[in-house]
């Protein structure tokens, strides 16, 4: 049985892939080939848009034109270009409440006045986002992240998909779409994607960074056909081109046939540790607080019913050795102290249970 040292101190803080998931051996190979084979291309200066054999696989996976796609390093980085070619000082930009950290900050850091739309189990609450809508608010976009939502874990229900798209269609805004936890399905079928309801309105992203390693630095985005050269015109000006290398490696994974086993494995190793982190809340806190019960993801979002100051949360935490990641970060319109993110894949099921153990203890 595996042992966990009460003493030790167990990360709730970053969703990271655990060690034990890097397919280390294949990569080496990949490698190897990539610079025996495409060496003269992938060390020198390219085009901004990526390494073209990979941007042509994820436009026949997105049924998109290969011009439409634009690899970087990582989505993130085209979240932050994306925002500061398209936002103005002032302008507004939805996101879910809670919602991604980082992408608040982006937003926010490009000038946007940034407004949560409340999340509900089944996906951001769409009353609430057309009332705003019909008193005239006009976002430039929405960023949204459907599939296992980071940091709830909840996933967003094919007809709020499908009625976000004809608003975006209707009031002319842009949906971004995060899709990096989409193929880390652990049970049930896949839901449309938002862009398969209105392509012209949907910047598709996402990355390899939770199915290879994100030490490789590898992202996408779908773009509209309109926004495809000055995405890419933006990139170039800022770092020319990310790395070929890195995803001529991804590519030549790909091309092997590894990936699809790659993420069965991945999904064997990380269903038990999400089943370990929904008994342990069922175990230890019951009707203390309310909590998303995903099918897949990395995170599952605590809500304490509680009430309880974030900084005496993380101050409780960290003499009961545990890390938190300070959970008003999520919420762009305030509050947010009795959230807790909770990531799973990077933890042992013991350590799961230990450190849920440990935070009902200091939860109040």
């Amino acid at each position: 049985m595996e042992q966990t040292d009460r003493s030790s101190v167990i990360p709730f803080t970053r969703g990271v892939p655990p060690a034990e998931s890097f397919p280390k051996a294949q990569l080496a190979e990949c490698a190897t080939a990539v610079l025996m084979e495409h060496g003269d291309e992938v060390l020198q200066y390219a085009s901004s848009r990526g390494f073209r054999p990979l941007r042509a696989h994820i436009a026949a996976e997105a049924s998109a034109r290969e011009d439409q796609v634009i690899i970087g390093q990582g989505s993130l980085q085209l979240l932050d270009l994306l925002a500061r070619m398209l936002i103005r000082p002032g302008d507004v930009a939805y996101t879910e409440e809670p919602s991604y950290d980082r992408a608040i900050t982006v937003l926010r850091r490009a000038g946007a006045r940034v407004v949560g739309i409340p999340l509900q189990n089944d996906g951001p609450d769409v009353d609430v986002l057309e009332e705003r809508l019909r008193g005239g608010e006009r976002p430039v976009l929405f960023y949204l992240v459907p599939d296992f939502q980071n940091p709830s874990g909840s996933v967003m229900v094919a007809w709020k998909r499908e009625r976000v798209a004809q608003l975006a269609r209707e009031h002319g805004f842009l949906v971004v779409e995060d899709l990096p936890y989409r193929r880390l399905r652990y049970r049930g079928a896949d839901l449309p994607t938002l862009r398969d309801f209105a392509p012209e309105q949907v910047v598709q992203m996402s990355s390899y960074s939770k199915l290879i390693s994100p030490g490789l630095r590898v992202g996408y985005a779908v773009v509209p056909p309109d926004l495809a050269d000055p995405l890419a015109k933006m990139a170039e000006d800022t770092y020319i081109n990310a790395s070929y290398l890195n995803q001529a490696m991804v590519y030549e994974f790909i091309r092997r046939g590894w990936m699809e086993p790659h993420l069965e494995y991945l999904k064997a190793l990380y269903r038990p540790r999400l089943e370990a982190m929904l008994d342990a809340l069922e175990e230890h806190f019951g009707d203390r607080a309310t909590w998303h019960h995903p099918d897949g993801g990395f995170f599952v979002g605590l809500y304490l019913n509680s009430s309880v100051r974030a900084e005496d949360l993380l101050r409780r935490a960290q003499e009961a050795g545990l890390r938190l990641t300070d959970g008003r970060g999520f919420f762009a319109n305030g509050g947010g102290d009795g959230f807790v993110r909770l990531p799973f894949c990077a933890l042992t099921p013991e350590e799961i249970r230990e450190g849920i153990r440990r935070l009902a203890k200091i939860a109040g």
